[in-house]
């Protein structure tokens, strides 16, 4: 088997400043296991835990990871491959062999963990434990520290999450370099649909080829496809529409590489050779928002401020079309923009899609100081928090024209002060558009990473002649 591995002194050091930053206990990050499907056997693709891979390393299933942050001890807790499970998998490295590749020392068997844990509880140490998401690891630390499922809630350590993120949010050379790579990959994703989409075929054929793009690089998708002409529906992953001259095609694709690290894209093309005369000025509104957008990123502004001034440029452009009216900054204060952009402008991406999404939104996204807001559309907003130097996001501004909401707006008589409800009903089967890049926050402002993918009107069209 061949690892996907940074060099050992990297891991070696993100472990010891994360056991400094905790300073007491133990600190235990679970791996993950295969996970059965449909029968025992038959498992889902595997994918190894973010913050594990980010510690530890090692992209195998089985795995744990306990750092004893007072003795400095660092333990890999393991199963040794029997002859049972060679025969099936070839042969493959030691435990000890595994773990001397990222700087472990010291090695047990998996079934001495919860001994471990057991003695360290009835010692009165304290183990600082993360949010566990998968139902094979909130078994097992049930189990092992005699609690109830629910009751594991409890017990996670806020200050492991916080020390964790700490670490992790500020992407080093290294991970900028991976994941330049995956964007890369994930803009010939989109290049493969651009160019092969063509009148009369299935959304399922265009988003195959979309895949293969990722395979074909050595990865696989960061999450899966949406590729649909219904783009109003924000996570479409349906795709058994047939395409049709007058449509649009969107597509919101990544790839992940072979070190997890991931890309998150999407581009809105038609599926003639040109966009309607409505869809061209819809299109061009989303993409001025998108350069707006990117133009303000710079370490020390919140994300918030980022994500209203797209928000202010978006209903400039629809008020240029007659769709609103008023002042926009007015109309976004008043929550005009989520009649047609319900989501977030963005969120943080890295070893997840949605980087630290499992150690919670509040904490990843938002600040002490800064709280999520519980408000429609804004609520959707990932990432609020000032932006600092190595962060990585996205940034993906869209106009979804969603009829049910239409409906509950114009039987409330929202905002109709702002909104020209007799325009807008000749735009209800307009669908959605969206437009998405990521960029690295640099000490001066930002940086587009991965290599182009065409994006203005005349660069989308010129693709699909």
């Amino acid at each position: 088997m061949h690892l996907h591995l940074f060099d050992e002194l990297v891991y070696t050091k993100r472990r010891q400043k994360l056991s400094a930053n905790v300073g007491d206990g133990l600190i235990l990050l679970m791996g993950n296991e295969d996970s059965s499907m449909n029968y025992a056997d038959n498992t889902y693709p595997f994918r190894q835990d973010s913050t594990f891979l980010y510690y530890a390393g090692i992209d195998i299933a089985g795995l744990a990871l306990v750092l004893d942050t007072e003795s400095g001890e660092e333990t890999l807790f393991g199963r040794e491959a029997g002859i049972d499970d060679i025969i099936w998998t070839g042969p493959l490295p030691s435990l000890q062999d595994l773990a001397t590749k990222v700087g472990i020392a010291k090695t047990k068997p998996y079934a001495q963990l919860g001994d471990v844990l057991k003695k360290a509880k009835d010692t009165g140490r304290r183990i600082h434990i993360l949010p566990p998401y998968r139902p094979e690891n909130k078994i097992k630390l049930a189990e092992w520290l005699q609690l109830s499922i629910a009751g594991l809630q409890e017990v996670v350590s806020l200050k492991l999450i916080k020390a964790v993120i700490a670490q992790r949010e500020c992407k080093d050379a290294n991970e900028i370099a991976e994941m330049e790579a995956a964007v890369s990959v994930s803009v010939d994703m989109h290049l493969a649909a651009m160019q092969y989409t063509r009148p009369g075929m299935k959304e399922y054929e265009i988003a195959a080829k979309v895949e293969e793009a990722a395979l074909a690089a050595g990865g696989r998708l960061s999450y899966p496809t949406i590729l649909t002409i219904n783009g109003q529906v924000l996570h479409n992953h349906f795709h058994g529409n047939q395409v049709a001259e007058g449509h649009m095609v969107l597509c919101d694709a990544g790839a992940e590489t072979a070190m997890h690290y991931a890309g998150d894209l999407t581009r809105t093309f038609p599926v003639g050779k040109q966009f309607t005369t409505r869809q061209r000025e819809m299109y061009q509104v989303v993409l001025d928002a998108l350069d707006h957008a990117a133009g303000l990123l710079q370490p020390g502004i919140q994300y918030k401020e980022v994500h209203t001034q797209a928000s202010v440029k978006l209903l400039e452009g629809l008020k240029n079309l007659g769709l609103v009216k008023g002042d926009p900054a007015e109309a976004v204060a008043a929550g005009v923009h989520t009649l047609f952009f319900q989501c977030g402008l963005g969120h943080m991406i890295g070893l997840d899609v949605h980087d630290m999404e499992d150690l919670g939104e509040q904490y990843v996204g938002y600040s002490d100081t800064l709280k999520k807001s519980t408000e429609f559309g804004w609520k959707s907003l990932r990432l609020g928090r000032e932006l600092q130097t190595g962060f990585v996001l996205t940034v993906e501004p869209g106009i979804y024209i969603i009829p049910e909401l239409i409906d509950r707006w114009v039987a409330e008589h929202k905002l109709s002060n702002f909104v020209d409800y007799n325009t807008l009903a000749g735009y209800r089967d307009f669908g959605g558009i969206r437009i998405e890049d990521n960029f690295v926050i640099t000490e001066t402002g930002s940086r587009k990473l991965g290599k182009e993918l065409p994006k203005t009107i005349a660069a989308v069209e010129a693709l699909r002649q």
